[in-house]
């Protein structure tokens, strides 16, 4: 059994720098409806769910609808519930984990948790948005984006590289989240694709050039809109969410995104995605939330309403966002960012927090 302390040890491997314990909570998602063709024999399954309950309890719901199964969520934390999970191991409740990133998914696993998803899943979605042992699909994309205020940073000032970002004329004018789970996913990506040294002066030069520090990403983008920050390293999509809020259009902005050109790791496309359980191999119910995640009216939900990119069922994304193959994103194995560990540490030793 493991100790409060090997817990502590777990929460810090899979995401950092978070409250420390498991603090997910359960809630049924609604009664039972009739059964529908896809509904197995119990018409309920268990979803351990990394992203936040607002955003995935309508689709859970739709889910229940169109099939007659029930979905039990317990939310939490991505790194939070990825640390339940493998502290769970076998003995865990899941069928399912919904991740917010990849990281997680991959700390999974590496735990050897995950069972391999059929071919006909996986080849819903492109191969470099799915694990290539077949233990996870991505379900949305998300772009790493440096969100500027174009009264304060003309767009021919603009960096071509995020590691432009250390140098004097930046000194002070950049937002980070070092807490955040998509910050530390980039700087393990950074890691994977330049090495530890390279990161290492990276992070250092962000805290010798003071960065400002926030709690997430959308503290960034509205402090960049209202002019209170001149950039932010954030996700694509949070100007759009800071658009719905205030009710106008992203045009009416001050905040823009700019996508770093040319495969700069500044411009990571991360993923949530979506890995079944071992213990729940060949669960009918569980195939079919798979299935209506990476469906179409899911994936209209999620390019709609969280405006990231949908991955399957050939929907378009957010009017006004580029498509994603137009991204020249940087070749990274999404597998490979699952050691949040030494990330997090070279986050804290820098510094940054």
């Amino acid at each position: 059994m493991r100790t409060p302390g090997m817990r502590r040890v777990l929460a810090a491997a899979l995401g950092g720098l978070l409250a420390l314990g498991v603090t997910a909570c359960g809630s049924a998602e609604g009664e039972q409806a009739e059964a529908g063709p896809t509904a197995g024999p119990d018409k309920k399954i268990t979803v351990y769910s990394g992203r936040s309950e607002s955003l995935v309890k309508p689709v859970l719901e739709d889910f229940r609808k169109a099939t007659g199964v029930t979905v039990e969520a317990r939310y939490g934390d991505t790194a939070q519930m990825a640390a339940q999970l493998v502290e769970e191991g076998e003995r865990s409740p899941a069928d399912v984990f919904l991740a917010q990133d990849a990281g997680a998914l991959g700390a999974v696993t590496d735990k050897g948790l995950f069972t391999p998803l059929s071919a006909e899943v996986l080849e819903k979605v492109p191969a470099e948005y799915r694990a290539k042992g077949g233990e996870w699909v991505g379900v949305t994309g998300r772009s790493r984006v440096l969100v500027y205020n174009t009264d304060q940073v003309p767009a021919a000032s603009l960096p071509k590289s995020v590691f432009e970002l250390t140098e004097p004329q930046w000194k002070g004018k950049v937002g980070v989240a070092p807490t955040n789970g998509s910050f530390q996913a980039f700087i393990t990506a950074m890691r994977v694709e330049h090495g530890e040294e390279k990161t290492e002066q990276f992070l250092a030069g962000l805290k010798a050039n003071d960065a400002q520090i926030r709690e997430g990403n959308a503290p960034i983008v509205a402090d960049v809109d209202a002019g209170r920050l001149a950039t932010g390293l954030v996700n694509h999509y949070y100007v759009y969410e800071l658009a719905k809020e205030k009710g106008t259009a992203v045009a009416a902005l001050k905040a823009k995104n700019h996508f770093f050109p040319d495969g700069d790791i500044g411009s990571l496309v991360n993923v949530s995605g979506v890995g079944v359980l071992d213990k729940s191999a060949g669960d009918p119910d569980v195939r079919a939330f798979v299935d209506y995640l990476l469906g179409r009216e899911a994936q209209t939900y999620f390019a709609e309403e969280t405006y990231e990119y949908p991955l399957a069922a050939g929907v378009d994304s957010a009017p006004g966002l580029p498509k994603l193959s137009s991204l020249n994103a940087p070749d990274v194995d999404l597998g490979d960012l699952a050691d949040l560990e030494t990330t997090v540490k070279m986050i804290k030793e820098s510094g940054l927090v």
